[in-house]
């Protein structure tokens, strides 16, 4: 039998909510924290609790940053502290990890530090952590960075980002990482992607949902939309699924052995979690 990881995406998908959902599975959280410490990184906080949303009991994960008392900090948050919705005010239009707003190059007043892919490949690449999950992480990064710099005709290291390159945002790939290989799936698959629809407030006005980072990060991906308004996946949550899944498909043959809720921020007209399977399936024979 294989170990299988099926991701139910039927309400979008972002950094936290799949950190979350994996945490759900029942992961020794000591052991997931100590190997984030193993990242050069500080000015944050990790807080992982219970919620519930439309009565269904799921794991929320949050970063806290040092500055999140600051007055501005909500309105560029991350992704991710925020949920998947981005933040923008109540954590809808000015995603953070996103950048709709392209990486931001040049956009001035922001409390997050200012990287590009190098800086965040060199940041991994330096720290203690395996080589698998350096590997998983670095891949995650480069097509948000690859995405941010087709939307915006630039080469992938001009664009400087302030949300993904922020600590909330590493945390959640990296953390992302450190999960699929502490699980140690062999295979990993993904229903299709739910999306939302709307307008949300961007760095350079107002942009589509998807956000152009997203959607290209996507191509490829069967995707549809229910007409839920608002941003139901994050360019990282988007750059997170299509690195690790397989396959897009219905559920296959499975039999499923745990389910999981990770929670999203932001309350929709539909439940706003993430659901995954984990699960055994028979190997095929080759005669």
């Amino acid at each position: 039998m294989e170990d299988i990881l099926y991701f139910d995406i039927n309400s979008g998908i972002s950094g936290d909510m799949t950190i979350a959902s994996l945490l759900d599975l029942g992961v020794d959280r000591d052991k997931f924290l100590n190997e984030l410490q193993k990242l050069n990184l500080e000015g944050y906080e990790i807080e992982i609790s219970t919620v519930q949303k439309n009565g269904i009991t799921a794991t929320d994960f949050k970063v806290i940053l040092e500055d999140e008392s600051h007055p501005d900090h909500h309105e560029h948050s991350h992704e991710h502290s925020h949920g998947h919705s981005h933040h923008h005010n109540d954590h809808q239009d000015n995603d953070s990890d996103h950048h709709h707003k392209g990486g931001c190059q040049g956009c001035g007043n922001h409390d997050h530090i200012h990287r590009n892919f190098n800086d965040i490949k060199e940041l991994i690449k330096e720290s203690e952590l395996n080589e698998n999950v350096q590997e998983l992480a670095i891949n995650i990064f480069e097509k948000v960075a690859r995405a941010e710099a087709k939307v915006h005709n630039k080469e992938i290291n001009q664009v400087h980002f302030h949300e993904v390159g922020a600590v909330d945002s590493i945390v959640d790939i990296v953390g992302t990482a450190i999960l699929i290989e502490m699980i140690n799936p062999d295979h990993i698959y993904a229903s299709p992607v739910s999306l939302g629809t709307g307008f949300v407030d961007a760095a350079h006005g107002r942009i589509p949902v998807p956000a152009p980072a997203t959607i290209e990060i996507l191509q490829d991906v069967p995707v549809y939309s229910t007409g839920v308004r608002g941003e139901l996946v994050t360019p990282t949550g988007a750059a997170i699924i299509k690195t690790l899944a397989e396959e897009f498909l219905p559920v296959p043959e499975l039999k499923i052995t745990k389910i999981a809720y990770g929670a999203g921020k932001k309350d929709f007209e539909i439940t706003n979690l993430l659901r995954v399977y984990q699960a055994k399936k028979k190997m095929k024979k080759n005669y």
